[in-house]
């Protein structure tokens, strides 16, 4: 294990367990917004009781996020010097824009709207409440501009003399597509994951009868954000497969392990290769099928693996510039097949709507549909980040030229073991909080249901246990 593979195993792991946590941030905080928007307007104690109970979820989830968010940025300087000095210039940007800008406004409105009831204006304590969604997402947004800006490289010059990228171009990398299409794809499987959430703890309390209108409503509602939010996802992922087959061809035709250029090309439904990943034993395709989802029509031709790799070995020198098949292909059909579940199965509860759902033999079922979102968005962000290896920045760095130099594997190892220690504990204090406050439902309150003291000084779990 050389420095290297260590510390795109540490990044990669605490990147993970952060990631479980921002899909929900981003779309229950919307969910929570528009109820005490109805609460604001109608006064029904029904709609205050929903923005509460949903909200004490989302604290919990933020809080976590928070802190395994933290680190991330650290580790560039820690693990990756090499790629900070290389891209400091552009990267720096988006990033203090995020933590200046959307960080501190999401935090400071959640604290106002946490504490704040009944101390402010009821307008001001709304306000508080939609921009902190407002705010959770402009920070997802500067993130994936940056990370747009490293899949698809805009609005730069590369410095002869100390041989750096820098930023000659602000509004290039602020309206590159990429970015874009990033943040459409991240924020509709944001309001999927909170729908489905949503739909299976308001399920699981259907099914005992408790506070039966609040959970009506609460799945009501998520029932049609999630087909809409899921049919956007599939949309956004169409769009941005396009793009890709544009500026990452070599990612593209990973995808479908297509190996030699073709016009039509074939789509695999099913692909086996051999042990070393670089060639195909046997397989299933649809003929026409790829070349349609490349460029919208069924003759295109669309490139593969092995011309690519020619052309990237002439252009960049001697290498290998396959990223590891396996994980592209396979994360990919994951990722497409729970898609098409999740549309389905929103499809199908916004139908059975039309009768009485509380007393549905199926209802039972309902509770598991809170994994798919989650195995879905985990597979897509191992696709984006894996599938342009060996690059840490398209076609400009390689990984291996990105690492911080004077790094020893006892360093990374031992820190590795930490934080997969630390964030696995964190992981697994917010499937137990998240889970034991969705099962003990809108009447019961976070302070009744805590058993420890909260130190004075002790701001996120104050953050957490005073929500009512």
């Amino acid at each position: 294990m050389d420095p290297i593979t260590l510390s795109r195993w540490q990044f990669g792991l605490t990147t993970v367990y952060h990631f479980l946590f921002v899909p929900l941030t981003l779309g229950l905080g919307w969910f929570v917004a528009y109820m005490q928007t109805r609460y604001y307007q109608t006064k029904d104690e029904i709609f205050h009781k929903m923005a509460k109970f949903w909200g004490k979820l989302f604290l919990i989830n933020f809080a976590i996020g928070v802190v395994t968010g933290i680190v991330q940025e650290f580790q560039f300087g820690m693990n990756w010097s090499e790629y900070s000095r290389y891209v400091g210039d552009i990267f720096g940007a988006p990033l203090a824009i995020e933590a200046l800008l959307a960080f501190f406004m999401e935090s400071t409105f959640l604290g106002i709207w946490v504490f704040g009831e009944g101390k402010v204006p009821e307008k001001v304590h709304l306000a508080a409440i939609w921009l902190v969604a407002i705010g959770s997402n402009l920070s997802a947004l500067w993130i994936l501009l940056a990370n747009g800006w490293m899949q698809h490289p805009v609005g730069y010059v590369i410095n002869q003399v100390n041989g750096r990228a820098e930023l000659v171009d602000f509004f290039a990398l602020v309206g590159n597509p990429k970015g874009w299409l990033f943040f459409w794809h991240t924020i509709a499987a944001g309001m999927a994951t909170a729908s489905f959430l949503i739909l299976g703890v308001s399920a699981y309390h259907l099914l005992r009868k408790q506070n039966v209108d609040l959970f009506k409503r609460s799945f009501q509602m998520a029932v049609l954000v999630g087909l809409i939010a899921s049919v956007l996802v599939f949309l956004g992922g169409h769009t941005n497969g396009q793009y890709m087959y544009e500026t990452q061809p070599m990612k593209f035709a990973s995808i479908e392990a297509h190996w030699e250029t073709s016009k039509p090309a074939s789509f695999s439904i099913l692909t086996i290769g051999d042990l070393s990943g670089k060639r195909e034993v046997w397989s299933i395709r649809v003929p026409y099928i790829l070349s349609f989802l490349a460029c919208n029509n069924f003759t295109c031709e669309v490139r593969g693996v092995n011309d690519i790799q020619a052309e990237y070995a002439a252009t960049y020198g001697p290498g290998d510039y396959i990223p590891l098949m396996v994980v592209t292909y396979w994360t990919f059909r994951f990722m497409m097949t729970i898609g098409i579940v999740m549309i389905l199965l929103s499809a199908f509860f916004l139908w059975s709507l039309r009768k009485p759902i509380e007393n549905a033999k199926w209802m039972k079922w309902v509770p598991w549909v809170i994994v798919l979102p989650y195995i879905a968005n985990m597979s897509g962000w191992f696709l984006t980040e894996m599938g342009r290896q060996p690059w840490i920045v398209q076609g400009l760095l390689t990984v291996e030229k990105a690492v911080s130099p004077n790094l020893t594997t006892l360093d990374l190892l031992i820190s590795l073991i930490g934080y997969v220690g630390v964030y696995g504990t964190l992981a697994g204090a917010m499937f137990y909080l998240m889970k034991k406050y969705a099962i003990a439902g809108p009447d019961a309150t976070l302070n009744e249901s805590v058993d420890v003291d909260v130190a004075p000084s002790d701001s996120v779990a104050q953050l957490v246990g005073s929500q009512d």
